[in-house]
Parts: structure tokens; C-alpha cells; sequence
């Protein structure tokens, strides 16, 4: 990779982190402040990443590439997440939600390699009970401690995440795929919409905000973001993820005025730093062991 193309990969890499702690952000602003409810903010997040989506697909043109149209298993991942992720917001502040979306990410995508007859190091095993240690530290009763509820909601949009992240693997045309999975979205937001009629409530602020996050921060930064992965391998890609929980508290503290506690630091350091064995730790035991034997 020459330095133009690293330099390049760099910059939308960062951009494309920047846009997943921007919808922990935007959806807490939006919830915290009671702007909108739940459900609308859901249902116009998905159906404004749809439109973009689709007009940057055919901006882009169509025929350019594998022709693929996603899948309705993905889709309704897809907008599991993006439901489960909402209602979490209503009790769970920005960098926590952001942690225990992430950190179930990893978990999950974990455990899955497992339950495909992927062997783990010792390291790994290591990392995973320590992720596993940080986010019962995280869940004991405190004031800062997320309430139940909004633990599980959020655990959930982080092992639907895992499982829309693991079906595009092999994806051919990610832009076309992630364009026909948001619109096939669009059905199940109907329903949503229909059986929370009752209580939808919002604002024209709670209304931008929805469409921000679906337009830029879901659409836009979904598709940099399969652009970024390219020229990233798999492991760079799960390290680098890694850091949306910090960024995504930073922009807590600064967007929605909240406190960063000694918990939410602690609890991040353990569950991002057993992760991070688990993805690095073999790789360096491994290479310390030829390095002895050379």
C-alpha cells in the first residue's frame, strides 16, 4: 500500500468510526431530550438511509460490479439493531450504550467463530473472560449503571449487528447489498410504526436528528466504511472498531452534557482491554514463541 492509498484509507476509516459514535450521539440527543420517540426516530433513521443509499447507488451506477440485492435475513438484523438500539437510548447514556454495543460485537462475532469449530488460543480464552468480567462489573447496582432493560436492549442490537456484519462478509457489491437491506427494512418499519402509533411524539428537531443518522451517519457511514474494509484485514478492522466507545463517550460528555464516571472508565478499560487480548494476544504469543525458537 503506497502512502496516497494508506493516507486515503486512514482519513475514511476515520470518518466511518466517527459516524458510528456520532448515531450512539445523535440517537441519545435525540431520546435523552424526549425530542421524538422511539419508534419514529427508528423508523425515519431507516427509511432516510434507505433514500441515500439508493440515490448514491445510482449515482454511483448500478451495473458497476456483482449485482446483489442483500438478503431479508440480514434485513431484518438490520433492523433489529436499529429498534433495539433506539429503545436502549431511553435508559442508557451514550458511552455506555456505545460499550456494551461494541463490546457485544466483538462477543458475539467471538463466540460464533466457536460455535463454527474455530479453535481459540489461551490468550483468547483470557480475553473473553475478562470482556465477560467488565460487563458484569458494569451491570452491578450503582447509580451509573444502566438499568436492565436497557442492558439487554442493547446487548441484543450488538449480537444483531455481529450477525449483519458476518452475512455482508462475502458480499460482492457492499453498497448495493447494505442499499437493498435498508430498503427491505421498510416493511418491518411499517409495522413498528403501526403498533406504536399511540405513542409516537416528536419535534422538528427529533425529526433531523433521525434523518442525520440515518442519512449520514447510517447510509453515508455504512458505505465508507465497506470502502475502508478493503484495504483493512480483519483483525485491523476489529481493533479499530474498538475505539467507537471512547469516541462515541467523548461525544457524550460534549454533545449531551454527560458525566464520564469512574464505572463507565473502569468497565471500558476491562471489557475493550479483554477484547483486544482476544484479538491480538495469539498473534503476539505465537510470534514471541518463533522469535525464541530463532
Amino acid at each position: 500500500m503506497n502512502y496516497n492509498q494508506l493516507l486515503k484509507t486512514s482519513l475514511i476509516t476515520v470518518l466511518a468510526l466517527i459516524a458510528f459514535a456520532a448515531n450512539s450521539v445523535l440517537c441519545r440527543l435525540a431520546l435523552g431530550d424526549g425530542v421524538i420517540d422511539a419508534s419514529s426516530f427508528t423508523a425515519i433513521r431507516l427509511f432516510s438511509g434507505a433514500i441515500a443509499l439508493f440515490v448514491i447507488l445510482i449515482l454511483k451506477g448500478k451495473n458497476k460490479g456483482e449485482l446483489s440485492k442483500g438478503s431479508w435475513t440480514a434485513s431484518f438484523m438490520l433492523f433489529t439493531y436499529a429498534v433495539t438500539f433506539s429503545y436502549a437510548y431511553l435508559t442508557v447514556d451514550t458511552g455506555t450504550g456505545a460499550l456494551i454495543l461494541f463490546g457485544s460485537v466483538q462477543i458475539t462475532m467471538i463466540l460464533l467463530s466457536l460455535l463454527s469449530g474455530t479453535r481459540l488460543h489461551v490468550s483468547e480464552w483470557a480475553g473473553i473472560s475478562i470482556a465477560f468480567c467488565g460487563f458484569i462489573y458494569l451491570i452491578l447496582p450503582s447509580l451509573s449503571t444502566p438499568s436492565i432493560n436497557g442492558f439487554m436492549l442493547m446487548a441484543l442490537a450488538g449480537f444483531s449487528w455481529a450477525v449483519y456484519t458476518l452475512k455482508g462478509r462475502n458480499s460482492q457489491n457492499p453498497l448495493m447489498d447494505t442499499t437493498y437491506n435498508f430498503i427491505r427494512t421498510i416493511p418491518l418499519v411499517v409495522l413498528l410504526v403501526t403498533f406504536t402509533i399511540d405513542g409516537i411524539n416528536y419535534a422538528q428537531e427529533g425529526v433531523w436528528l433521525a434523518i442525520v443518522s440515518g442519512a449520514l451517519t447510517s447510509g453515508v457511514g455504512y458505505t465508507i466504511w465497506y470502502y475502508a474494509l478493503r484495504q483493512l484485514s480483519s483483525t485491523q478492522a476489529a481493533v479499530i472498531q474498538l475505539s467507537v466507545p471512547v469516541i462515541a463517550a467523548i461525544g457524550g460528555v460534549i454533545f449531551v452534557s454527560e458525566e464520564l464516571t469512574t464505572r463507565l472508565i473502569i468497565a471500558a478499560v476491562i471489557v475493550l482491554g479483554g477484547i483486544l487480548l482476544v484479538v491480538l494476544g495469539k498473534y503476539y504469543f505465537i510470534s514471541a514463541k518463533l522469535n525464541v525458537k530463532t
